[in-house]
């Protein structure tokens, strides 16, 4: 099916930003729901039902599909974001570079060691 299609495609890495623009395609199969609702209303044949049960299913995806796309592409960015830092640390490891702690949790570490060392070494 169509839908399903655009769904692998918004699932890869770079659809991901696409997944809130094409929850409006939700829209027309909404639309078209209700012109198959109202012929069946008006005497047209049942089986029109079953199109009416494919485009809310449809609907249903495309409208999903969009707060999905944004936890996975959070999701992507982070790990991105963890492998450049990575890579950034070996590269300097690698160079011989002194390493900046990254975050303010391993600063307050390295403060409080040293701290407990100067403690330690004016008590002897």
């Amino acid at each position: 099916m169509p839908t399903n299609r655009l769904l692998d495609a918004i699932r890869a890495r770079h659809g991901l930003k696409w997944g809130v623009p094409v929850m409006l395609l939700a829209i027309p199969y909404l639309l078209a729901a209700a012109v198959f609702r109202d012929l069946i209303e008006g005497g047209g044949p049942g089986w029109l039902n079953l199109l009416v049960l494919l485009c809310i299913w449809n609907s249903m995806k495309l409208t999903i599909i969009g707060p999905v796309s944004l936890v996975l592409l959070l999701r992507a960015k982070e790990r991105e974001h963890i492998g450049r830092r990575r890579s950034r640390q070996t590269s300097d490891q690698l160079r011989g570079e002194p390493q900046v702690p990254d975050t303010k949790h391993e600063t307050m570490e390295a403060v409080e060691s040293e701290e407990w060392q100067c403690q330690m070494s004016e008590k002897s």
